[in-house]
């Protein structure tokens, strides 16, 4: 009889599954220092989620244990 995987808590709390079954998560550099980044344009290409690469999906499906 084989052993549970268990899930990496560190993972689950940054990725989240979407309905269609993608991984989702946040863009780094959003939670201080701001005012250095001062151009709109740098601010709103960095804001909201994004998908896992295709490259680190198996890596973190198998972090969630999924």
């Amino acid at each position: 009889m084989g052993n549970k995987q268990k899930t990496r808590k560190a993972a689950a709390k940054r990725v989240s599954v979407t309905g269609s079954g993608k991984l989702k998560r946040r863009k780094v550099g959003l939670c201080h220092l701001q005012t250095k980044r001062a151009s709109g344009t740098q601010m709103r290409n960095n804001d909201g989620a994004m998908s896992v690469s295709e490259s680190n999906t198996k890596q973190v499906r198998r972090m969630l244990a999924i």
